[in-house]
């Protein structure tokens, strides 16, 4: 066999470099983009129903129309209730033409988006885009110093904000030196603020003051898109820059994955239909989120999703299904809107897929319309598979899938051909992927066999923002190296075995040792970034950090903890004493990071194992805490829930 693995279905169609994803959605026909069905809407507001729909307005301004008059019901949407869709490109173009004419946003310009799920989320990405600004999304829990670093690192100009984090965002910005009349509401703002509601309505009502950015050939490439964070091995989340080529590139594999317009099969027996309604589970804090990578580009392509992901909002437009928009999870909201909206596609991380197997509440709603069911984020059990068959409709397909911020983002889709996954299977590999994997050694191994699993594919990000030691790390030869340890079979199904990050700078003569990333509910925090935020309290001199199990979350950070003689000898004088440092300990880390980076406990030793290179034995450690947590020897200071 080849030690190079590639992807069944053959070669991809051609994947057009002189095209940006908005002009792609929006305007550019394409064998993989079928065009719109007026019919279905592609966003539907959870709570109240409001639906957003696709209607083609491109052509008013250049007829010389009144864009509000030529709208009809999509400029009537803006100023009274009706049952009518908004017509979505009208809502874009409005807010475009309003971005150019107070601020003179264009390609110069970093527009940020920190919000929960809303279904103008993809109204403001597309009209930043369609004026050649770049997009960064953030995590909507951050904190200001955490959404501080994001704005400065990524160079954000411009701010979109749900009313919840308006004042976050305020502090944040601030520190960040963001203008406050640069920050947008999504919804009713205060008096003196703008938001996306006025802005698009004012924008209808001007003629057009905007030239839609159009790329030259070849620089699709390498024009940025998106700038998405992500969590890396060693010290502050990194910005994963995405090209608008990446993830129409990304957009194409997953169609042709799909068979969406290949007519190989009937359009009944798609795991993606016309019309389908789907419902991706998740918060937007957890996995399937509407700020992440992994969001930017389910929305363009299959679509179908309890949204909380703005890759969902990408792929609904292609596979003409609705996204039902939900801003945050409720296991018994969620199955209201399954039995509501006739919900056939959910999307959720294991914590929310065992909470839905152990609840008593499942019976009582009629789930008979979900025939997918996809578990992303972190490997499921055979157990939890089993319990998923015996919830769900007979009929409904069962399956994970894998993905990468770095490789924009798919990489691996659940079986077609099967109604449950293959057991342990994170899915198979898409078109258009190449892999290998690689023994410790540096030798290729074959199927069936344990290694680093390295890939390439059309759809590979442009690596991370200012950071050349990071890209040699990761992006070499042409393969990207995921940190990953997989096998993968004869079927190209690949198996997840560990999680892993390589540390680099090791001697050349040995495989270089292992940090595990930590797995919160579908988030992968660095340990490294609390290690070194613990050093900045006054009390603590070392400390290593590491995951350990829990039931719902799948892991949480805990921290071994050594204190600083001086406050070493107040702990061992005192057992009072020791509760309060531990507890000023976990304070210190929760008052700065995001709620799934807090940890769960400390212990406080005297040494934190090394070896003769100074690096940490952390393998020993999350060995020594999983041992402990056995025998009730672990004091966990929190719960988690969902």
């Amino acid at each position: 066999m080849s030690t190079i693995i590639e992807a069944d279905g053959g070669p991809l169609p051609p994947i057009p470099d002189d095209v940006s994803i908005a002009d792609f959605i929006l305007n550019r026909q394409h064998p993989l983009r079928p065009a719109p069905n007026c019919l279905h809407p592609l966003l539907i507001e959870e709570s109240t129903g409001r639906q957003i729909g696709s209607d083609e307005v491109r052509g008013i301004w250049a007829a010389g129309a009144t864009p509000a008059s030529a709208c009809g019901d999509a400029y009537g949407m803006l100023t009274r209730t009706t049952q009518y869709h908004t017509k979505l490109r009208a809502r874009i173009f409005g807010l475009a033409n309003s971005l150019k004419l107070r601020w003179n946003i264009g390609s110069n310009d970093v527009v940020c988006l920190f919000s929960p799920n809303h279904v103008d989320y993809v109204v403001a990405m597309w009209a930043a885009q369609q004026l050649g600004a770049v997009v960064t999304t953030a995590n909507p829990s951050y904190t200001a110093e955490e959404l501080a670093y994001q704005l400065e690192t990524a160079k954000a100009t411009f701010l979109f904000v749900h009313a919840a984090n308006l004042q976050v965002a305020q502090d944040a910005s601030r520190a960040a030196g963001i203008s406050p009349e640069r920050i947008i509401l999504f919804d009713p703002a205060p008096e003196g603020m703008s938001n996306i509601q006025d802005l698009v309505a004012q924008g209808l009502r001007e003629d057009q003051r905007f030239a839609e950015y159009r790329l030259q050939p070849g620089e699709g490439r390498t024009k940025p898109a998106l700038l998405c964070f992500s969590s890396g091995t060693t010290g502050k989340p990194k910005a994963v820059v995405i090209s608008h080529y990446s993830i129409i590139a990304n957009l194409i594999q997953l169609g042709k994955y799909l068979h969406l317009t290949d007519g190989t099969i009937p359009p009944d027996e798609l795991a993606y239909k016309p019309g389908s309604v789907g419902l991706g589970g998740k918060s937007v804090t957890v996995l399937s989120r509407v700020w992440d990578a992994h969001g930017a580009v389910r929305q363009l392509l299959a679509g179908g999703e309890y949204l909380t992901s703005s890759r969902a909002k990408y792929e609904s437009n292609i596979a003409q299904s609705a996204v039902v928009v939900s801003q945050r999870f409720q296991l018994e909201r969620m199955l209201e809107s399954i039995q509501r909206y006739r919900i056939t596609h959910l999307y959720l991380v294991p914590p929310m897929a065992i909470l839905m197997c152990k609840s008593p509440d499942v019976k009582k709603y009629d789930l008979s319309s979900v025939d997918f069911f996809m578990v992303g984020a972190a490997p499921v059990s055979a157990e939890l598979t089993d319990q998923l068959v015996r919830v769900l409709p007979k009929n409904c397909r069962i399956g994970q899938g894998y993905g990468m911020t770095e490789l924009a983002t798919i990489i691996a889709f659940p079986q077609l051909d099967q109604r449950v996954g293959t057991l342990g299977s994170a899915g198979v590999l898409v078109p258009g992927i190449s892999a290998r994997v690689v023994k410790p050694d540096g030798t290729l191994a074959g199927f069936n066999e344990l290694g680093e699993l390295h890939l390439k594919s059309p759809s590979m990000s442009l690596g991370y923002l200012n950071n050349p030691k990071a890209n040699a790390e990761t992006f070499k030869d042409g393969w990207l190296h995921t940190g990953d340890e997989v096998m993968i079979n004869e079927r190209k199904e690949v198996f997840i075995t560990d999680r892993i990050k390589l540390i680099i700078n090791c001697h050349n003569d040995s495989p270089p040792p292992l940090q595990e990333l930590v797995k919160v509910r579908g988030f992968q925090v660095a340990p490294a970034e609390l290690e070194g935020h613990l050093l900045t309290h006054p009390d603590v001199a070392d400390s290593c950090v590491v995951g350990i199990p829990d039931p719902y979350s799948g892991e949480l950070p805990f921290a071994f903890v050594v204190l600083r003689p001086d406050a070493s000898a107040r702990v061992q004088r005192s057992s009072v004493e020791e509760a309060r440092v531990r507890a000023d300990v976990l304070e210190h880390v929760a008052r700065h990071k995001v709620y799934y980076k807090r940890l769960a406990g400390v212990e406080f030793v005297g040494a934190v194992p090394k070896n003769p290179s100074g690096k940490l034995l952390r393998r020993y450690l999350r060995d020594k805490a999983k041992e402990m947590l056995a025998k009730g020897e672990l004091k966990v200071a929190t719960k988690s829930k969902l």
